[in-house]
This record gives C-alpha cells, structure tokens and sequence, in this order.
C-alpha cells in the first residue's frame, strides 16, 4: 500500500515536471512571499536589490557561462520583488488595472560563469501615462562590474499609470516619514515644497491636482529610453505596411 501511494506520487510529480517547469512556479511564490513577509517596504523610486547565483541549470552548451535567455528570468523574480515591496502590483490591480511585459532590450557585456554570485538591481528610471519603464542591471558580486543591462517597458492597462504612481508617491510620503528620511524627487524645488504639495494635494498655483506629487518626482526622460521609443515605432510602422 505504501508503495503503491510513493509511486503514485512520484508519478504525479514526474508528470508535473514534464507537463510545466515546475520549479520556476515554485521559486516565484518563493520570492512572492519573501519580499511581502520578509523584506522591507520600498519608495516607488528607489532601487531594489535581489542576489542570484549561476548554478549548472543555468548555463548553456558552452558550458562555462550563463544562458542568454537566463537574464530575462532572473529579471522575472527580481521584478516581482520589486512589485512586491513597492506595492506597485496590489496598486494597479486596486484601480482595477493589469500590467503585461511590452518590450525589453538586454545588452550583455560580460558572461557569468558558473557557481559566480551576482546582484540584480531594478529601478523605474521614467512612465507615461501608459507605461512604466524599468531597468534591471547584473552586478558582479565581487568586482560590482555591470555584467548586463536591461531595459523593460511595462505596459499598463485599464488604468493611468499617473494615477498609480501619484498614489505611491503619496503614500511613500508617509514611508519615508517613518524610516526617518524623507525623499528629495529629482525635479522638485524642495523637500518641504514636494512633501508640501503631495500631502495637500495642491498643484503650485495652489488648485487641486491629485497627480501634482507624480509630476513633481517624475524622472527626465532618459536619452537612451528616447532612443528605444523611436526604434519602438519606427518597427510598428514598418510591421503595420506588412500587413
């Protein structure tokens, strides 16, 4: 009888294995649960960090470096802490919004070799009203050299992403104000003034603007984001005269 229950189970579980990646699912609710119970609350703008390791399942045929498409998992986990500790997913799904991965552009500048300890560290580095993009950088364990860099647009939908962003920017006021250090928004005047107009909700003319807080700590378009949107359209453009 027990036999017969082990290979039952054994068979369930052999089966799991080769109908999904059984272990990918696991690792995710891992890290779910790490970041939400585990890990401190972040500000929206600042940057996360997760470590990663390159073991023998990570590698290529090669044998003696990471699987190119590896980088985009890794991405995977370490967006969902992200998401997780900013509350940036529960707060899209609460203005009844989903998220969906539109675009990402990866460039390796070194390989990680196997059993090497890295850091993969993320940041919203600029959003539209549509899209959040991200940047995802691998840095060496040992000599913090950027191994890759990547930069991901995460396309928002039934929802504004100002809105989204307006209310964690205004909920992290109250974050910072615990941890003791309020946050400087790279294009405010001041500290007093951004915590100022965020808690009351006025824009600087003194009228009511629920978005002021967002458009106060939104990030200058970065060149390289500029670039990447051009290329965006340009290849929608030329996949739309295909059809």
């Amino acid at each position: 009888m027990l036999c017969t229950a082990l290979g039952i189970v054994l068979g369930v579980l052999v089966a799991l294995y080769a109908l999904f990646e059984l272990h990918y699912f696991l690792r995710m609710c891992l890290c779910v649960l790490s970041a939400r119970f585990l890990k401190k609350r972040m500000h929206i703008l600042d940057t996360s960090s997760v470590v990663g390791l390159c073991l023998t399942n990570d590698i290529d045929t090669l044998l003696y470096h990471m699987n190119n498409a590896r980088y985009l998992r890794e991405i995977d986990f370490a967006r969902v802490d992200f998401y997780e500790r900013t509350s940036l997913y529960r707060t899209i799904r609460s203005k009844g919004g989903s998220v969906v991965q539109g675009a990402t552009t990866i460039r390796y500048r070194r390989f990680i070799r196997p059993f090497t300890r890295f850091t993969i560290s993320s940041r919203i580095v600029y959003w539209d009203n549509q899209s959040i993009f991200m940047e995802h950088r691998f840095v060496g364990g040992t000599d913090g050299f950027i191994h890759c860099i990547a930069l991901c647009r995460q396309r928002v939908m039934q929802c504004s992403v100002d809105d989204v962003m307006a209310t964690l920017l205004k909920s992290g006021i109250a974050l910072q104000g615990a941890m003791g250090t309020p946050k400087k928004p790279p294009q405010a005047t001041s500290s007093t003034e951004y915590l100022e107009r965020a808690e009351n909700g006025t824009s600087g003319s003194g009228g009511p603007n629920v978005l002021d807080s967002a458009s106060l700590s939104k990030p200058d378009l970065p060149l390289e984001v500029a670039k990447w949107l051009e290329w965006n359209e340009i290849s929608s453009a030329c996949l739309r005269s295909e059809c």
